[in-house]
């Protein structure tokens, strides 16, 4: 009779084992958040990445380069897009929380200006940029277009977009100097709400990441200054340096990439994931 219950406890504990082995694993979730610029870009990594890893879940979601760094300083997501550096304050913020940003430089992009494809003006130097999206130049007709009111777009404050467009152009390179867009700028959520607006207003200048370049808009020529060429951003011209208005694009993770994290990042560097940054108009890195 012991025998018989010894072997019946085996049977037991064997077929435990296999339901265990049977049962399927549950899904793991990464969250990604961040830029609106790299929104699409998140998304279409993490679709071709879930057909690699079907247990994992990968959910991205925009909001702008700020609301990405602050999550992850937070520990609400496990990945932040961003498309600036995190700024020294946000750094120590992190630190202090026990998170230790690691930075990885994925993609390049330049920011597109943009107009309506009505608007005759199709080039404008750096300086001219300054001066509009700072509100003193606000006509058309003092760079070449029609005698119409100039309507500038921005993102808003917690973008990446719109702190590099300001130091790069509007404070010429100063970070910490003090102009500011025009208090007359219409602050946009999102850069496709800035490509939606620019398509129905014929007034309207404003500007995005190169994934967002569409017929619907028209682009703008930019200039470094008086004396140089006007460029277009191509993939061409942000890989040689070439467009005045380029820049890289970041993932930050909390410490060196570790297990499905780092198969991620792995997978983003590699061939097909930078064939998804080429086929969404950004410029590899590899």
């Amino acid at each position: 009779m012991r025998k018989y219950t010894v072997l019946f406890a085996v049977s037991l504990v064997l077929l435990s084992a296999a339901a265990g082995a049977a049962a399927p694993q549950k899904a793991k979730a990464v969250q990604i958040k961040g830029s609106d610029t790299m929104v699409n870009l998140g998304q279409a990594w993490a679709e071709a990445f879930s057909k690699r890893t079907p247990a994992v879940n990968i959910a991205v979601t925009g909001g702008g380069s700020g609301t990405g760094i602050t999550a992850l300083i937070n520990g609400t997501c496990d990945v932040a897009e961003s498309s600036r550096a995190m700024e020294d304050k946000e750094i120590k913020q992190a630190e202090a929380k026990g998170i230790k940003p690691n930075q990885e430089k994925v993609a390049l992009d330049g920011i597109a200006i943009v107009v309506h494809p009505k608007n005759p003006v199709k080039n404008l130097t750096a300086d001219q940029l300054r001066e509009i999206f700072m509100g003193n130049i606000e006509n058309w007709k003092v760079v070449g277009g029609a005698n119409k009111p100039i309507v500038i777009l921005s993102r808003e404050v917690n973008s990446g977009t719109h702190i590099f467009l300001k130091e790069h152009i509007l404070r010429r390179g100063n970070a910490k100097g003090p102009e500011e867009f025009s208090p007359s700028a219409l602050m946009m959520p999102s850069s496709q709400a800035i490509a939606e607006e620019v398509a129905g207003n014929e007034n309207a200048i404003g500007y995005y990441g190169m994934g967002y370049i569409s017929p619907r808009q028209k682009v703008i020529a930019v200039a470094k200054d008086a004396k140089s060429p006007f460029i277009e951003p191509t993939i061409d011209n942000v890989k040689s340096g070439f467009y005045p208005i380029s820049r890289p694009l970041f993932l930050y993770t909390n410490g060196v990439p570790q297990g499905i994290i780092k198969g991620f990042i792995d997978f983003v560097y590699s061939k097909d994931g930078q064939e998804i940054v080429r086929k969404l108009d950004f410029v590899p890195v590899k």
